[in-house]
């Protein structure tokens, strides 16, 4: 079967990995980028292994990111997140990537995109998908982009040089509007499960937080027991769907079902001893709150940054569902340390509250990315 290829860089942000791709080297028709980043992963693969592409079979080892100039006047390069589903034929474009802005900055400065500025470098970020900015620190020293260096992340093996990214501004990212229903609970009336109380937040993406008790969960499920429990991931899905429409992400149930992406599902816990991935317990009194995340239809094994960063605000807004099970704390500006499946992610969060409304000003908190390798991903040529 012929072939085509096109320049591409493979790079780790965080907990995940993508292909990394210049606006030059695609199609101008945007219509056109489904069936190639399709192609690139793997997908679509009914098996969910993605073996005769680049993806791995999981949501977050299955996605494209497109950096470029940037014409914004507050940021040097564009981003856009492209996310590939795995045993479909879709890319959604509806939200962002934490982890893998962490690879943004780097990527522009091994691309000559940017400019280095000393021993330490700023990368500002204009996310397309979001319309929201993203300032990117990392080490720089004699022009070069530092990978190597002493921070050790949850999910990930080894150690990195820290990569600090700060989210401006984050509220509204998907929806507009930090609390898209102006309430800090509702109570939603999902078919098939009754009425559940729920926090739709929106800060870097939409989500929708419940109480793992709501559902019968203890909140410390990791992803096989969850992926085990049919009934649980639909009772999941459904109140992904109507936290939808509530939102006024999707206009009916049936436009929710087409898109798995936003909003995210979370289900919170107050601190407890939390079972990792890698067979280890963190203590409880390690931890401010237990989370699980549901991704594009799938149990996340780390958290989605993106979504770490909206918990966070969802922390410091009195009376949501999140709030009211947070350890209590002396310092209400203490970063926020999430139990997740592969340990504890600590994410920073500037919110407060104005003549009533409620606005996150800042997020931030810390990944490590590396350069796998750069060169051409060849595509059938059919597409």
């Amino acid at each position: 079967m012929s072939q085509m290829s096109i320049n591409a860089v493979f790079m780790r942000g965080g907990t995940s990995k993508a292909l990394i791709i210049q606006p030059k080297d695609l199609p101008l028709d945007q219509s056109e980028w489904t069936d190639l980043f399709c192609a690139a992963m793997g997908s679509p693969d009914p098996y969910g292994r993605q073996l005769d592409g680049m993806g791995g079979g999981v949501s977050s080892l299955s996605k494209v990111c497109i950096v470029g100039p940037s014409s914004h006047p507050e940021a040097d390069v564009d981003y856009t997140f492209a996310q590939v589903a795995v045993k479909e034929k879709h890319v959604g474009y509806q939200g962002n990537c934490g982890n893998m802005s962490a690879a943004v900055g780097p990527f522009a400065i091994d691309q000559g995109l940017v400019i280095p500025k000393g021993d330490t470098t700023t990368v500002r970020i204009y996310n397309t998908n979001t319309k929201k900015i993203i300032h990117s620190t990392f080490a720089t020293p004699n022009g070069q982009t530092q990978y190597g260096g002493d921070l050790s992340i949850p999910g990930v093996y080894g150690t990195g040089a820290p990569i600090k990214l700060e989210f401006i501004q984050p509220g509204g990212a998907t929806t507009g509007q930090l609390l898209p229903t102006g309430n800090v609970i509702d109570r939603l009336d999902v078919a098939g499960l009754g009425q559940i109380d729920v926090s739709m937040i929106d800060a870097a993406n939409a989500a929708v937080f419940i109480r793992a008790s709501d559902i019968g969960l203890t909140g410390l499920e990791l992803p096989e027991q969850l992926e085990s429990q049919p009934d649980i991931m639909a009772t999941l899905d459904a109140i992904r769907i109507h936290a939808s429409v509530a939102m006024g992400i999707a206009p009916d149930l049936e436009s929710a079902k087409q898109n798995r992406i936003v909003p995210f599902v979370a289900f919170v816990a107050a601190p407890q001893d939390n079972p990792t991935l890698t067979g280890d317990i963190i203590a409880a009194d390690d931890l401010d709150i237990i989370a699980r995340v549901i991704s594009n239809g799938q149990p996340h094994r780390a958290l989605p940054l993106t979504i770490s960063l909206c918990t966070a605000v969802a922390a410091r807004i009195q009376g949501s569902v999140v709030s009211a099970l947070v350890r209590p704390s002396s310092d209400p500006n203490a970063a926020l340390r999430l139990g997740m499946p592969s340990g504890v992610l600590t994410v920073d969060a500037e919110v407060s509250q104005q003549q009533e409304q409620w606005h996150a000003h800042s997020g931030s908190f810390y990944r490590t990315a590396r350069r796998l390798f750069d060169g051409r991903v060849w595509i059938n040529k059919e597409i």
